[in-house]
């Protein structure tokens, strides 16, 4: 499965493009682009650093690819792409490593369409650096809004 329209959308309307480098917060990692840390190289992403909006959509789509790979390794019940798109949003921010090893994976493999408990399950990534964060409770909100649509 691949992200949707919808989906690569959503992605793009919470990560905001940034065509010069800069730090979402003075500890993190410089990040450009739609959220990106690193080039599609590995290479890490710079201080003065810049792209073109044409650099940052193929990035993006470069990027993307392998956090739809992690979801479709992962997840081994039968989901929707709206439940997809939102699983790949939430690897997208949180980490393909943090998806394997969450319980929101374990609970929509046993059964994707317990919505109480996966809401309850993404609302427990809303915290950087053990402080909860606002723009994280409104992310996870949206992503269970599009995890739930059909």
């Amino acid at each position: 499965m691949r992200t949707s329209n919808i989906g690569i959308q959503h992605i793009k309307d919470w990560e905001q493009l940034r065509l010069k480098a800069y730090k979402p917060l003075p500890n993190d990692r410089w990040t450009i682009g739609y959220g990106n840390t690193f080039y599609e190289d590995g290479t890490p992403v710079r201080e003065n650093d810049v792209i073109t909006v044409e650099e940052a959509e193929k990035l993006l789509r470069i990027i993307l690819a392998k956090f739809e790979n992690s979801v479709n390794r992962y997840v081994t019940s039968n989901i929707n792409q709206s439940q997809f798109d939102a699983l790949v949003s939430f690897a997208y921010n949180v980490g393909s490593h943090n998806l394997k090893r969450s319980t929101l994976l374990r609970v929509i493999n046993y059964d994707p369409n317990d919505l109480k408990e996966i809401e309850r399950q993404f609302m427990r990534w809303v915290r950087s650096k053990g402080r909860i964060i606002k723009g994280l409770i409104n992310r996870r909100k949206s992503e269970f809004e599009l995890y739930a649509s059909n």
